[in-house]
Protein backbone atom coordinates (compact mmCIF):
# COMPACT_ATOMS: atom_id res chain seq x y z
CA UNK A 1 0.00 0.00 0.00
CA UNK A 2 1.31 3.31 -0.76
CA UNK A 3 -1.33 6.15 0.14
CA UNK A 4 -1.01 9.56 -2.11
CA UNK A 5 0.49 12.16 -1.14
CA UNK A 6 -2.44 14.98 -0.06
CA UNK A 7 -4.64 12.32 0.62
CA UNK A 8 -5.23 13.28 4.44
CA UNK A 9 -7.06 16.59 3.09
CA UNK A 10 -9.26 14.35 1.53
CA UNK A 11 -9.97 11.54 4.34
CA UNK A 12 -10.53 15.22 6.72
CA UNK A 13 -13.05 16.39 4.06
CA UNK A 14 -15.10 12.29 3.33
CA UNK A 15 -15.14 12.97 7.87
CA UNK A 16 -17.22 15.73 7.22
CA UNK A 17 -19.69 13.91 5.38
CA UNK A 18 -22.36 11.85 6.75
CA UNK A 19 -21.00 8.05 7.66
CA UNK A 20 -22.95 4.81 6.52
CA UNK A 21 -23.17 2.30 8.63
CA UNK A 22 -20.56 -0.22 9.68
CA UNK A 23 -19.94 -2.88 7.98
CA UNK A 24 -18.63 -6.60 9.75
CA UNK A 25 -15.37 -6.65 9.33
CA UNK A 26 -16.13 -10.70 8.51
CA UNK A 27 -17.92 -12.33 6.09
CA UNK A 28 -21.38 -12.39 6.95
CA UNK A 29 -23.84 -15.32 5.93
CA UNK A 30 -21.83 -18.97 5.60
CA UNK A 31 -18.78 -19.40 5.21
CA UNK A 32 -16.07 -16.65 3.49
CA UNK A 33 -18.70 -16.29 0.79
CA UNK A 34 -19.85 -12.53 -0.25
CA UNK A 35 -21.97 -10.28 -2.37
CA UNK A 36 -20.28 -7.70 -4.39
CA UNK A 37 -21.99 -5.07 -6.24
CA UNK A 38 -20.76 -3.65 -9.39
CA UNK A 39 -20.98 -0.13 -10.88
CA UNK A 40 -19.96 -0.05 -14.55
CA UNK A 41 -17.30 3.12 -15.27
CA UNK A 42 -16.23 4.60 -18.15
CA UNK A 43 -12.90 5.05 -19.01
CA UNK A 44 -13.03 8.43 -21.18
CA UNK A 45 -10.96 10.08 -23.46
CA UNK A 46 -8.15 7.40 -23.19
CA UNK A 47 -10.65 4.30 -23.74
CA UNK A 48 -8.98 4.13 -27.49
CA UNK A 49 -5.34 5.59 -28.05
CA UNK A 50 -2.95 3.92 -30.13
CA UNK A 51 -2.13 -0.14 -29.45
CA UNK A 52 -4.45 -0.10 -25.96
CA UNK A 53 -8.64 -0.31 -26.25
CA UNK A 54 -10.65 -0.10 -22.82
CA UNK A 55 -12.28 -3.02 -22.57
CA UNK A 56 -15.05 -2.02 -19.87
CA UNK A 57 -14.83 -1.83 -15.91
CA UNK A 58 -16.60 -1.02 -12.82
CA UNK A 59 -16.38 -0.22 -8.96
CA UNK A 60 -16.73 -2.86 -6.87
CA UNK A 61 -18.28 -2.51 -3.29
CA UNK A 62 -20.11 -5.45 -0.48
CA UNK A 63 -22.30 -5.23 1.71
CA UNK A 64 -21.43 -7.98 3.21
CA UNK A 65 -17.64 -6.84 5.11
CA UNK A 66 -15.77 -4.14 5.58
CA UNK A 67 -12.49 -6.00 3.95
CA UNK A 68 -13.40 -6.12 0.36
CA UNK A 69 -10.63 -2.87 0.47
CA UNK A 70 -7.25 -2.00 -0.37
CA UNK A 71 -6.84 -4.72 -2.90
CA UNK A 72 -3.02 -4.24 -4.08
CA UNK A 73 -2.15 -7.10 -7.11
CA UNK A 74 -4.35 -9.95 -8.83
CA UNK A 75 -4.36 -12.64 -10.71
CA UNK A 76 -7.08 -13.68 -13.94
CA UNK A 77 -6.92 -17.03 -14.78
CA UNK A 78 -7.70 -18.41 -18.75
CA UNK A 79 -11.17 -20.01 -17.47
CA UNK A 80 -12.10 -16.64 -15.65
CA UNK A 81 -10.91 -17.11 -11.98
CA UNK A 82 -10.03 -14.46 -10.19
CA UNK A 83 -7.45 -14.17 -7.13
CA UNK A 84 -6.45 -11.23 -5.63
CA UNK A 85 -5.03 -10.00 -1.94
CA UNK A 86 -4.94 -7.24 0.27
CA UNK A 87 -3.00 -4.74 2.20
CA UNK A 88 -4.85 -6.61 5.55
CA UNK A 89 -4.05 -9.50 4.63
CA UNK A 90 -6.76 -11.23 3.05
CA UNK A 91 -7.16 -13.05 -0.14
CA UNK A 92 -10.09 -12.80 -2.83
CA UNK A 93 -11.30 -15.22 -5.00
CA UNK A 94 -14.04 -15.21 -7.44
CA UNK A 95 -14.86 -15.46 -11.20
CA UNK A 96 -14.96 -12.54 -13.78
CA UNK A 97 -18.04 -11.80 -15.88
CA UNK A 98 -17.68 -10.82 -19.43
CA UNK A 99 -20.32 -9.59 -21.98
CA UNK A 100 -20.79 -8.71 -25.65
CA UNK A 101 -17.39 -8.94 -27.38
CA UNK A 102 -15.82 -10.34 -23.98
CA UNK A 103 -15.99 -6.97 -22.29
CA UNK A 104 -15.70 -6.90 -18.74
CA UNK A 105 -18.80 -6.35 -17.14
CA UNK A 106 -19.13 -8.23 -13.13
CA UNK A 107 -17.68 -10.42 -11.26
CA UNK A 108 -19.61 -13.67 -9.54
CA UNK A 109 -18.66 -16.50 -6.87
CA UNK A 110 -16.74 -13.78 -5.08
CA UNK A 111 -15.06 -14.98 -1.23
CA UNK A 112 -12.94 -13.40 1.02
CA UNK A 113 -10.78 -15.40 3.24
CA UNK A 114 -7.54 -14.15 5.73
CA UNK A 115 -3.98 -15.65 4.01
CA UNK A 116 -2.27 -17.17 7.26
CA UNK A 117 1.15 -17.35 8.96
CA UNK A 118 3.57 -20.54 8.60
CA UNK A 119 1.82 -21.50 12.05
CA UNK A 120 -1.32 -21.87 10.55
CA UNK A 121 -2.76 -18.26 11.92
CA UNK A 122 -5.14 -16.02 9.82
CA UNK A 123 -3.06 -12.51 9.16
CA UNK A 124 -4.53 -8.84 9.85
CA UNK A 125 -4.88 -6.71 12.57
CA UNK A 126 -1.01 -6.05 12.87
CA UNK A 127 -0.36 -4.10 9.79
CA UNK A 128 3.64 -5.19 10.23
CA UNK A 129 2.85 -8.52 9.63
CA UNK A 130 -0.22 -8.43 7.40
CA UNK A 131 0.89 -6.00 3.88
CA UNK A 132 0.52 -7.99 1.27
CA UNK A 133 1.47 -6.66 -2.12
CA UNK A 134 2.99 -9.10 -5.06
CA UNK A 135 1.02 -12.14 -6.18
CA UNK A 136 2.37 -14.84 -8.65
CA UNK A 137 0.60 -17.89 -8.94
CA UNK A 138 2.74 -20.87 -10.27
CA UNK A 139 1.67 -23.39 -12.95
CA UNK A 140 0.71 -26.13 -10.59
CA UNK A 141 -1.01 -23.83 -8.87
CA UNK A 142 1.30 -22.72 -5.44
CA UNK A 143 0.73 -19.08 -4.88
CA UNK A 144 3.68 -16.95 -3.75
CA UNK A 145 3.46 -13.22 -1.84
CA UNK A 146 5.13 -10.81 -1.23
CA UNK A 147 4.67 -8.67 1.83
CA UNK A 148 6.11 -4.52 2.89
CA UNK A 149 7.45 -3.72 6.18
CA UNK A 150 8.23 -7.39 7.23
CA UNK A 151 9.62 -7.90 3.98
CA UNK A 152 9.34 -11.69 2.86
CA UNK A 153 8.22 -13.39 -0.08
CA UNK A 154 5.81 -16.84 1.49
CA UNK A 155 4.97 -19.53 -1.04
CA UNK A 156 1.54 -21.07 -0.19
CA UNK A 157 1.11 -24.67 -1.37
CA UNK A 158 -1.67 -25.47 -3.67
CA UNK A 159 -2.59 -28.53 -1.99
CA UNK A 160 -2.89 -26.30 1.74
CA UNK A 161 -1.08 -26.11 4.21
CA UNK A 162 1.17 -23.55 5.99
CA UNK A 163 3.12 -20.97 3.62
CA UNK A 164 7.19 -21.22 3.63
CA UNK A 165 9.48 -18.52 3.30
CA UNK A 166 11.27 -18.35 -0.56
CA UNK A 167 14.44 -16.22 -1.91
CA UNK A 168 14.20 -12.80 -1.75
CA UNK A 169 15.93 -9.94 -2.59
CA UNK A 170 19.02 -9.03 -0.45
CA UNK A 171 17.74 -5.58 -0.01
CA UNK A 172 17.11 -2.88 2.78
CA UNK A 173 13.71 -1.92 1.66
CA UNK A 174 12.23 1.00 3.64
CA UNK A 175 9.01 0.29 5.88
CA UNK A 176 6.48 1.42 2.99
CA UNK A 177 8.36 0.82 -0.30
CA UNK A 178 9.29 -2.67 -0.50
CA UNK A 179 8.33 -5.58 -3.15
CA UNK A 180 5.69 -4.32 -4.36
CA UNK A 181 6.15 -6.16 -8.23
CA UNK A 182 5.65 -10.02 -8.21
CA UNK A 183 6.05 -11.80 -11.29
CA UNK A 184 6.43 -15.48 -12.91
CA UNK A 185 9.49 -15.83 -15.29
CA UNK A 186 9.26 -18.77 -16.91
CA UNK A 187 11.11 -17.98 -20.15
CA UNK A 188 14.45 -17.98 -17.69
CA UNK A 189 13.76 -21.17 -16.47
CA UNK A 190 11.05 -23.47 -13.98
CA UNK A 191 10.71 -21.98 -10.74
CA UNK A 192 12.18 -18.53 -11.16
CA UNK A 193 10.42 -14.89 -10.69
CA UNK A 194 10.65 -11.40 -10.81
CA UNK A 195 10.54 -8.98 -7.50
CA UNK A 196 10.25 -5.69 -8.33
CA UNK A 197 10.85 -2.62 -6.01
CA UNK A 198 8.34 0.27 -5.48
CA UNK A 199 10.63 3.29 -5.37
CA UNK A 200 13.90 2.70 -7.05
CA UNK A 201 12.02 0.21 -9.87
CA UNK A 202 15.15 -1.76 -9.35
CA UNK A 203 13.95 -5.71 -9.93
CA UNK A 204 15.65 -9.08 -9.33
CA UNK A 205 15.64 -12.25 -10.69
CA UNK A 206 15.02 -15.01 -8.28
CA UNK A 207 14.40 -18.64 -8.01
CA UNK A 208 12.55 -21.23 -5.34
CA UNK A 209 16.15 -23.37 -5.50
CA UNK A 210 18.34 -20.22 -5.34
CA UNK A 211 19.29 -16.83 -4.17
CA UNK A 212 18.58 -13.59 -6.35
CA UNK A 213 20.38 -11.43 -8.72
CA UNK A 214 19.79 -8.30 -10.05
CA UNK A 215 17.41 -7.29 -13.07
CA UNK A 216 16.36 -4.61 -15.35
CA UNK A 217 14.62 -1.01 -13.96
CA UNK A 218 12.16 -0.36 -16.48
CA UNK A 219 11.33 3.68 -17.11
CA UNK A 220 12.58 6.46 -15.47
CA UNK A 221 12.08 8.50 -12.72
CA UNK A 222 9.19 10.77 -14.08
CA UNK A 223 7.38 7.88 -14.86
CA UNK A 224 6.25 7.14 -11.44
CA UNK A 225 6.97 4.08 -9.24
CA UNK A 226 7.02 0.35 -9.49
CA UNK A 227 3.97 -1.07 -8.41
CA UNK A 228 3.37 -4.33 -10.02
CA UNK A 229 4.77 -6.79 -13.52
CA UNK A 230 3.68 -9.65 -15.58
CA UNK A 231 5.60 -11.33 -17.92
CA UNK A 232 4.65 -11.44 -21.97
CA UNK A 233 4.76 -13.08 -24.89
CA UNK A 234 8.02 -13.43 -26.96
CA UNK A 235 9.91 -12.32 -23.74
CA UNK A 236 8.53 -8.67 -23.47
CA UNK A 237 7.49 -7.04 -20.14
CA UNK A 238 4.42 -5.25 -18.84
CA UNK A 239 4.93 -2.89 -15.68
CA UNK A 240 2.38 -1.00 -13.89
CA UNK A 241 3.98 2.21 -13.01
CA UNK A 242 2.11 4.84 -10.57
CA UNK A 243 2.78 8.42 -10.08
CA UNK A 244 0.70 11.40 -8.05
CA UNK A 245 0.47 14.94 -7.93
CA UNK A 246 -1.72 17.56 -6.00
CA UNK A 247 -2.59 19.30 -9.05
CA UNK A 248 -3.15 16.51 -11.49
CA UNK A 249 -3.45 13.80 -9.15
CA UNK A 250 -3.03 9.83 -9.98
CA UNK A 251 -1.08 9.02 -13.12
CA UNK A 252 -0.96 5.07 -13.90
CA UNK A 253 1.62 3.95 -16.84
CA UNK A 254 1.45 0.57 -18.20
CA UNK A 255 5.08 0.16 -19.92
CA UNK A 256 5.77 -2.65 -22.06
CA UNK A 257 9.60 -3.28 -22.43
CA UNK A 258 11.81 -6.18 -23.99
CA UNK A 259 13.58 -8.14 -21.75
CA UNK A 260 16.69 -5.56 -21.70
CA UNK A 261 14.05 -2.75 -20.87
CA UNK A 262 13.93 -1.02 -23.93
CA UNK A 263 10.45 0.56 -24.23
CA UNK A 264 8.43 -0.61 -26.59
CA UNK A 265 4.95 0.59 -25.76
CA UNK A 266 3.32 2.62 -23.46
CA UNK A 267 -0.46 3.62 -22.51
CA UNK A 268 -0.94 6.79 -19.67
CA UNK A 269 -4.20 6.95 -17.93
CA UNK A 270 -4.77 10.13 -15.77
CA UNK A 271 -7.81 12.71 -15.68
CA UNK A 272 -9.98 13.20 -16.95
CA UNK A 273 -9.91 8.97 -17.44
CA UNK A 274 -11.30 6.65 -15.02
CA UNK A 275 -8.45 6.83 -12.53
CA UNK A 276 -7.38 5.76 -9.37
CA UNK A 277 -4.90 4.20 -7.03
CA UNK A 278 -4.02 1.38 -9.23
CA UNK A 279 -1.83 -1.32 -7.60
CA UNK A 280 -2.30 -4.39 -9.82
CA UNK A 281 -2.00 -5.56 -12.75
CA UNK A 282 -2.68 -9.22 -14.97
CA UNK A 283 -1.83 -10.26 -18.35
CA UNK A 284 -3.57 -12.59 -20.46
CA UNK A 285 -2.32 -13.60 -24.07
CA UNK A 286 -5.11 -14.31 -26.36
CA UNK A 287 -5.31 -16.37 -29.66
CA UNK A 288 -5.30 -13.21 -31.79
CA UNK A 289 -1.82 -12.38 -30.16
CA UNK A 290 -3.18 -9.55 -28.39
CA UNK A 291 -2.91 -9.29 -24.51
CA UNK A 292 -5.85 -8.55 -22.19
CA UNK A 293 -4.69 -6.55 -19.21
CA UNK A 294 -6.79 -6.27 -15.74
CA UNK A 295 -5.66 -3.64 -13.49
CA UNK A 296 -7.18 -3.47 -9.67
CA UNK A 297 -7.02 -0.25 -7.46
CA UNK A 298 -5.96 0.05 -3.94
CA UNK A 299 -8.63 2.14 -2.66
CA UNK A 300 -6.52 2.83 0.83
CA UNK A 301 -9.99 2.02 2.57
CA UNK A 302 -10.60 5.68 2.07
CA UNK A 303 -13.91 6.83 1.51
CA UNK A 304 -12.23 8.77 -0.93
CA UNK A 305 -10.91 6.36 -3.27
CA UNK A 306 -12.64 3.55 -4.88
CA UNK A 307 -11.83 -0.27 -5.81
CA UNK A 308 -11.42 0.23 -9.72
CA UNK A 309 -11.43 -3.36 -11.79
CA UNK A 310 -10.77 -2.47 -15.57
CA UNK A 311 -9.78 -4.23 -18.60
CA UNK A 312 -7.73 -2.87 -21.70
CA UNK A 313 -6.50 -4.96 -24.77
CA UNK A 314 -3.76 -4.49 -26.33
CA UNK A 315 -2.32 -5.41 -29.69
CA UNK A 316 1.32 -5.01 -30.57
CA UNK A 317 2.05 -2.72 -33.39
CA UNK A 318 5.76 -2.48 -33.33
CA UNK A 319 6.37 1.19 -32.48
CA UNK A 320 7.99 2.69 -29.99
CA UNK A 321 5.90 4.96 -27.64
CA UNK A 322 8.31 6.36 -25.70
Amino acid sequence: MRRFAGISLALTLAACAPQSARLPSSPVGAGPAIGVVVEPVSEGPTASVGTFRYAGGFVMTSADTSRLHGLSDLEVMADGRIVAISDDGDLVKGRIVLGAEGRLTGVSQMTLAPLTDPGGKPLGGDKTTSDAEGLAILPNGDMMVSFERQHRIWLYPARGGPPRAVSSPNSAFPDNDGMEALALDLATGSGAYLVGREDTRETWTCRLSAGCRPGIQPGDASMGKLVAARALPGGRWAFLLRDFSVTSGATIRILITDRAGKTLDLHTITRPATVDNFEGISALPRADGSVRFYLISDDNFSPAQRTLLLAFDWTPGGTSRP
